[in-house]
């Protein structure tokens, strides 16, 4: 029997003779790649399947409630921060007068809650009640009327009087004394024999000043009745009235009493519209 060599072989497909040194081709299973020949999930779709759909725990609904929290209390923090920024601003007399007045209404504030809790003391223990609270009413009425000025008053206060030789006082400045000697507990005021209540308005113009519309003229006389202590430092703090009305060459002269006198009078007006809620 004759020896088969490779060149008798009849080959089956092309010549896949190469020469020596070239570097075998990948077969088809090479070059498809590592993973041709398995059905798994690529890096993406897993990627994909680990963020959709979310799984909310307990511990990530805690922790988010908690962020909520804190960023609501910091916006509430940022909040009231904004809402002082204009006291910051504020000249240092600003401040002090808004310091004193607030001193004032607290002293005042307190003044009133004791009266009334004695009022009430006073109703409880006392052996006729009904009498007690017509004495009370009696005397609520009093001080109503001098508020409304329709009764006259007297007590220790001061006197401010504002000499305006050159006419440079307009209305507007008149008012704010009042309303300055109102913030720091002024319970009557006149000013020139007219009585100044709620109701009461100052026109004109600058030397022709007129109160309710009865002109008056410089001086400037305010008759007040009221805590001395308290009504003085109100109209002579740094910005306050009497360094206004110096400014407009103007002088103010402030002088406390023990005994301050307001008997000018308004008559008692029935209200149109309003009437009383109780029954």
């Amino acid at each position: 029997m004759e020896r088969e060599t490779t060149r008798d072989r009849e080959p089956d497909g092309p010549d896949r003779t190469e020469p020596a040194g070239t570097p075998a081709r990948p077969g088809p299973a090479e070059q498809a790649g590592p993973g041709a020949g398995s059905a798994g999930p690529t890096g993406r779709q897993r990627l994909k399947a680990g963020l959709w759909p979310p799984r909310v725990t307990r511990a990530q609904l805690t922790v988010a409630l908690l962020l909520f929290v804190l960023g609501l209390g910091l916006a509430i923090q940022v909040r009231s921060t904004s809402d002082n920024s204009a006291l910051r601003g504020a000249r240092q007399e600003d401040l002090v007068r808004i310091l004193d007045e607030l001193d004032s209404r607290t002293e005042r504030l307190e003044d009133e809650k004791r009266r009334l809790e004695e009022q009430r003391t006073e109703l409880e223990n006392s052996s006729d009640q009904a009498e007690e609270a017509r004495r009370q009413t009696r005397q609520k009425e009093q001080q109503l009327g001098i508020l409304a000025g329709t009764v006259a008053a007297q007590g220790p206060g001061i006197t401010l009087t504002v000499d305006d030789r050159s006419g440079t006082v307009e209305p507007d400045m008149l008012l704010d004394a009042v309303q300055e000697l109102r913030a720091a507990g002024a319970e009557a005021i006149e000013v020139n024999g007219n009585r100044v209540v709620a109701d009461t308005y100052f026109t004109g113009s600058g030397g022709s000043v007129e109160v309710d519309g009865k002109k008056i003229t410089a001086p400037y006389r305010f008759e007040v009745i009221g805590k001395p202590q308290d009504l003085e430092p109100a109209l002579n703090i740094p910005g306050g009235i009497v360094r206004t009305l110096e400014k407009e060459q103007a002088t103010a002269v402030v002088a406390r009493s023990e005994k301050i006198v307001v008997d000018a009078l308004r008559p008692g007006k029935q209200p149109d519209y309003a009437r009383s809620s109780t029954r």
